[in-house]
């Protein structure tokens, strides 16, 4: 197995392709970007700021560092690293890019399984600051930035994969920084996702959307594969984790989220749906 940091990325103010010089990325316009002490790089400008600290809070990242080092969502992870790596090409270097990579889970886990003759180069990108300083102190081996799915730090026609889990997919990027052939690999929630906790902080569901979703455009689609298991908490612990990192907090109520605290076990249900996308090859 070798894991190498992803290395082609480009500079959030001029699109320039940036070079890293020891302890920071510049541009030939002479912009710089200090590389942090903790080892990842902040490329997302003020200007593109929607708030002043943009994304999951540390509370949040806190939370789902916690839930998921437990082990709770290893079967989503198992097969993401399968579609990342089925179908690379032999003998190259590929690489992957974990578009909203929050403390940095899902590619810790795609590298602890990359094969012994296959080199990955692999970048994390989030908007939170307090998330990709999360997943830099627990990983040296992959570049980690703070930046936009709206405009990705990355140079057009670079990766073989863009995962984007449970996140926010801005399909025309995703299509810009994939090399022809590349791949999409979006996870979402499934109809019965935590349909248990659901149920407790909501006086009612909502009806789930059943139609397909469409294929963006530039790309094909690849078959769907649907995960569904059962985990099973414990603890309050557990559960509060589990509500902290999911947007279920800010969206229920307090008599639900007073229920939700009362709760010292929980057995819910985990469907996540693995859809894959082809860039076409032009």
């Amino acid at each position: 197995m070798s894991i190498i940091p992803f290395q082609a990325l480009t500079c959030p103010l001029d699109g320039l392709p940036l070079h890293c010089n020891g302890s920071a990325w510049t541009c030939a316009s002479g912009h710089s970007f200090d590389i942090a002490s903790q080892g990842y790089t902040h490329l997302l400008p003020v200007q593109n700021k929607r708030s002043r600290d943009p994304g999951d809070s540390k509370e949040m990242i806190a939370a789902r560092r916690r839930f998921l080092t437990a082990g709770f969502y290893q079967p989503i992870a198992a097969a993401v690293s399968r579609a990342v790596l089925a179908d690379l090409p032999a003998g190259a270097t590929g690489s992957c890019l974990d578009a909203g990579c929050g403390e940095g889970y899902y590619l810790r886990q795609l590298a602890a399984t990359v094969p012994d003759k296959q080199t990955l180069a692999l970048l994390g990108l989030d908007i939170s600051k307090w998330a990709v300083l999360s997943a830099a102190k627990q990983d040296k081996q992959v570049n980690w930035v703070v930046g936009s799915n709206a405009k990705l730090p990355v140079l057009s026609g670079t990766l073989d994969r863009v995962l984007c889990m449970f996140g926010f997919p801005v399909y025309p990027e995703f299509a810009r920084v994939l090399k022809p052939g590349g791949r999409l690999l979006q996870v979402d929630a499934g109809p019965d996702h935590l349909r248990e906790l659901r149920e407790i902080i909501y006086p009612s569901l909502k009806p789930e959307r059943t139609a397909e979703m469409p294929t963006p455009e530039g790309f094909s689609r690849l078959p769907t594969e649907t995960l569904r298991f059962s985990i099973e908490l414990t603890n309050a612990g557990q559960i509060a984790d589990l509500l902290t990192m999911t947007p279920h907090l800010y969206r229920a109520s307090a008599e639900g989220r007073d229920k939700a605290a009362a709760l010292t076990a929980l057995s819910l249900s985990v469907e996540a749906r693995l859809t894959g996308f082809e860039r076409g090859r032009d």
